[in-house]
């Protein structure tokens, strides 16, 4: 009998199959900014005095929070210029920033120190301690009222008036401590009328919130009160998830209790390292 079978055999293992160059995949995220303590030149040590002070504050008041998860507030519109500038350079900016639109708006940019935030408007200059700036709670007007279930329904609306529904009856019955009831769209059938539907029915709240960490995390109030868009992006700037939060803050944009204590511990290495 005569065998056909080779040894080795061919067509087998690495190498045996030819290459195919047009296979894609999803970027995934990358470059994560990582903490790298920063030292500002003094000038003048007794100008400085001030700023040295209020650092020696913020770190009592990042583990106060830490413990509590009370928030405090420093004003600094007194702050002589060569301090606020030593401050401004030894907090440096952080991954996550916040607008509140309305009449007079308001911007927070967290600082190289979790949970350390510079809250800045007209009028308006100080840092604030706590897991999120107190402004991004408070309820301002928003920038499109809420239409609910009176919103346009074009051709296209197919499943949105349910969600609309689920969505609601968990921001009603929503209270303080419980945990975020979550729609992941992107895991649901939906339109592109859905999602235009959806937004008008929800409304346009005044707080957007970026958070840069792999990618960028960002987060929208909507009119309705407890209702959050929250949407990752990969470094590509492609949307590889998108909800809907029931909450009072998704937890996303929060400073935890650890990071408090880690920026109180890192504010008070800074001050040795400068003193």
């Amino acid at each position: 009998m005569v065998s056909n079978f080779h040894l080795p055999p061919t067509g087998f293992g690495p190498g045996s199959q030819p290459a195919d160059d047009d296979l894609g995949y999803m970027q995934m995220p990358s470059g994560m900014r990582t903490y790298a303590p920063h030292l500002p030149e003094i000038s003048d040590a007794d100008a400085a005095g001030p700023a040295l002070a209020l650092l020696a504050q913020l770190a009592v008041a990042s583990d106060r929070a830490a413990a509590t998860g009370e928030g405090e507030a420093f004003e600094l519109t007194g702050l002589p210029p060569e301090a606020r500038r030593l401050l401004t350079e030894t907090l440096g900016q952080g991954e996550v920033s916040v607008r509140i639109g309305g009449i007079s708006p308001v911007a927070a940019q967290e600082s190289v120190f979790a949970g350390v935030w510079r809250v800045m408007g007209a009028g308006v200059d100080r840092i604030e301690v706590g897991a999120v700036p107190a402004c991004a709670r408070l309820i301002a007007a928003p920038e499109a009222a809420a239409l609910g279930q009176n919103a346009p329904k074009g051709p296209d609306v197919v499943n949105a008036p349910a969600l609309l529904v689920e969505l609601l009856d968990h921001a009603q019955a929503w209270r303080k401590g419980a945990s975020p009831h979550v729609v992941n769209l992107t895991l649901l059938p939906h339109t592109e009328g859905d999602l235009l539907w959806l937004d008008a029915a929800l409304g346009t709240g005044a707080v957007t919130i970026l958070s840069r960490g792999y990618g960028n995390c960002r987060v929208s109030a909507t009119a309705t009160p407890n209702v959050w868009r929250v949407q990752f992006f990969n470094s590509m700037d492609s949307l590889i998830l998108d909800t809907f939060e029931v909450t009072d803050m998704p937890e996303v944009v929060l400073a935890a209790s650890e990071d408090l204590t880690d920026s109180a511990a890192r504010l008070r290495e800074v001050l040795e390292a400068i003193r």
